[in-house]
């Protein structure tokens, strides 16, 4: 593995999953004119086009390299399909990390609690990293090893908790809500796990989909539920027939929304799982979609190059509709990401020109400015308080606070990948000092097949 910004400390022998404990600090970065956001009123500069084949297409990198965000045509599964990974059995069974892990401790370093920077890595040879979810003291990870691994964590030691297996499918995002776990898979489907605190042997349980198989069945038989998504192939409206890319969680609800492949944004009913509605959402692929705080919005970021917000409506029988209230952005360069802050005044986007632009709320959303930060594609953000963290396929994350007066100033840059930083998750740094300043834990997962854990500090004077 390497080891970038400091000097790294093995546990473990190298057939199994080798936890490191770094003691790096935060680096700015050198090329500090790039650093900065613009307000929308700025004219806009040449945009950084790292593809090398020079096609001049939005495709976010190959698909064999960045899981291809489908960018043009149809939302055909991806070629990864073709790649020698998914000819493989998993190693769940066989893998060491069934066994405990070893801890890692810090306890013997009694000034590292007040130091700032990479704190952590999980490197394993079971796949590249494609999603992460924080749920209390438990962490989540998905790989294209169709598994999902549990992990506790509260900093001071990691180990590995349990862990699940899916059939088939890559996991490309997962979503907490109390005891049920739902994860999103290559294969077009949407998985329901029950954590059960008790069964120690087997914590983690399928109990289902999304939709149900009844539900499944039943809408089948009605040629009035099929839809036509390619030249003759009709499928029933209430199942992804793509890749379920992207989704989000609305708990005051009861609502989870799932965006796929397949440029439809489907709605779900969770107390009794049932599919209230699918929205044909955009011209290409959906490659996010994230609830915003207040009055019932909800955003998609398409392939297609547009950012949408929909509005919620609710109608008699328990039945919803969303309705198109506003197009945000129409761009050449495929959307990868969406993020909106904890008080919903502000939604930022991510595209595959590198760039994060970002809406400001009022009577409506109006485009603020742009971050510019990142050398690739910019693959996944993430808000916590004040601050904005953007992962790219330049294999850095960078933290940005937000002012007053909506500046963004570019707080660091954390650099130890060594591929393309596929999802970014962030929690409460519940150890913060008695200084008052707010800090987090930051988990990044990577198609290096490591995933890195940061502690960051939003004052500016202590992140350096």
């Amino acid at each position: 593995m390497t080891k970038e910004g400091g000097e790294a400390n093995r546990f473990g022998d190298g057939g199994g999953a080798d936890l490191v404990a770094e003691t790096s600090v935060f680096r700015r970065q050198k090329f500090g004119t790039l650093l900065h956001s613009e307000l929308s009123t700025q004219s806009n500069e040449d945009e950084i086009n790292y593809y090398s084949n020079g096609n001049g297409n939005s495709a976010v990198g190959s698909p064999s390299l960045f899981d291809s965000f489908p960018t043009s045509g149809d939302a055909s599964p991806s070629p990864y399909y073709m790649s020698p990974w998914n000819n493989q059995a998993s190693p769940f069974r066989k893998s060491p990390w069934i066994k405990a892990s070893p801890l890692i401790s810090f306890d013997d370093n009694k000034s590292f609690s007040r130091r700032h920077g990479l704190i952590a890595s999980l490197v394993r040879e079971e796949g590249h990293i494609y999603s992460l979810a924080v749920s209390g003291d438990l962490l989540y990870t998905g790989s294209d090893s169709k598994n999902i691994r549990v992990w506790k964590n509260n900093i001071k030691n990691i180990k590995e908790f349990s862990g699940f297996k899916s059939g088939s499918g890559l996991v490309k995002a997962i979503i907490i809500s109390g005891e049920d776990v739902f994860t999103g898979h290559q294969d077009g489907k949407i998985r329901v796990w029950k954590f059960s605190p008790l069964n120690h042997r087997k914590p983690y349980k399928r109990v289902g989909s999304l939709p149900t198989a009844k539900d499944f069945i039943k809408s089948s038989f009605n040629p009035k539920n099929y839809v036509e998504v390619r030249r003759r192939r009709n499928v029933p409206w209430i199942r992804h027939f793509d890749a379920v890319s992207c989704m989000s969680l609305d708990e005051g609800h009861g609502l989870l929304y799932s965006g796929s492949w397949d440029k439809t944004l489907k709605v779900w009913r969770l107390s009794d799982s049932k599919c209230l509605e699918s929205i044909n959402a955009h011209d290409d692929a959906v490659n996010s979609v994230v609830v915003a705080a207040t009055e019932g919005l909800v955003l998609t970021g398409s392939a297609d190059g547009t950012v949408k917000a929909w509005r919620r409506e609710l109608l008699a029988g328990r039945k919803t509709k969303h309705v198109l209230v506003q197009t945000l952005s129409k761009r050449e360069n495929a959307v990868t990401a969406l993020v909106v802050n904890v008080d919903g005044a502000a939604i930022y986007c991510g595209s595959s020109d590198g760039l994060v632009n970002f809406w400001e709320r009022g009577k409506n959303l109006s485009h603020s400015g742009v971050l510019r930060g990142h050398k690739l594609a910019v693959l996944c953000l993430a808000t916590a308080g004040n601050l904005v963290f953007s992962g790219s396929a330049d294999k850095s994350i960078c933290v940005w606070r937000r002012e007053n007066g909506g500046y963004h100033t570019c707080l660091s840059v954390l650099n130890g990948h060594s591929g393309p930083v596929k999802c970014l998750a962030v929690d409460e740094d519940h150890e913060s000092s008695s200084d008052g300043n707010e800090r987090w834990i930051v988990y990044s997962g990577s198609l290096d097949k490591s995933v890195k854990v940061w502690r960051v500090n939003s004052q500016p004077s202590l992140a350096s």
